[in-house]
């Protein structure tokens, strides 16, 4: 089996200088653009999955994080002033699959405080896919990461595994998983896989903070 992951965090469909204006046209050509099987993704405007997967060819699951209250009046604002509204326009995790089909999708809450974060995850025929954005205080990412693996191999029950997401600290073991690739705080641990090569970061240009990064793994 070879999957091709891709983690990607899209600061909420923003720009660095910002656009002033919605771009998600140009983050769906970008992703249109690389090769990847997967596509996990953090900081994405809620009302994105649906027409990205439309647009790549891709099947989709999102799990709403923080800040979505009023969502109709956060998309108003944030479609026409997305740098003025920021984060506030709401957000969700998503993921993308381009090959095979998703058979199950889940959710594990991670912690409520001081905002909520999601752990979720899809199931094709042969693994589980797991997707998450971590908090930026070291002891609850630790914590929020060792659940999320742990809920994961446990509804993996023994299939191959991958974790992904922006975990907010820099390379870390994780009980269970080996580590496959990281750009920064952006990561991806594999239980019943290994990367074959090297992990690649790919260029986007000005769209968001973060580099996507993809690897290849095979089992």
């Amino acid at each position: 089996m070879t999957l091709r992951v891709l983690t990607w965090n899209l600061m909420h469909g923003r720009s660095r200088p910002p656009a002033g204006r919605e771009l998600l046209d140009e983050f769906v050509a970008a992703l249109s653009a690389w090769r990847w099987d997967v596509a996990l993704l953090q900081e994405v405007p809620p009302w994105w999955p649906a027409p990205m997967g439309r647009a790549l060819g891709a099947d989709h699951r999102l799990v709403l994080t923080s800040r979505n209250a009023l969502l109709p009046l956060r998309r108003a604002i944030a479609i026409r002033r997305p740098d003025l509204i920021k984060s506030n326009g709401g957000g969700c995790n998503a993921i993308l699959l381009r090959e095979g089909s998703i058979v199950e999708h889940r959710t594990r809450r991670l912690c409520w405080w001081p905002e909520r974060r999601w752990m979720h995850a899809i199931r094709t025929s042969a693994l589980w896919i797991g997707n998450l954005h971590t908090g930026h205080d070291d002891a609850a990412i630790l914590r929020d990461s060792r659940r999320a693996a742990t809920t994961l191999l446990e509804w993996a029950n023994g299939a191959p595994a991958v974790l992904g997401g922006d975990f907010n600290l820099r390379p870390f073991r994780l009980a269970g998983f080996g580590f496959a690739c990281g750009n920064g705080v952006d990561l991806v641990f594999a239980r019943g896989l290994e990367a074959h090569g090297e992990a690649e970061v790919l260029e986007r240009g000005s769209l968001s903070d973060h580099a996507p990064v993809a690897v290849e793994l095979r089992g």
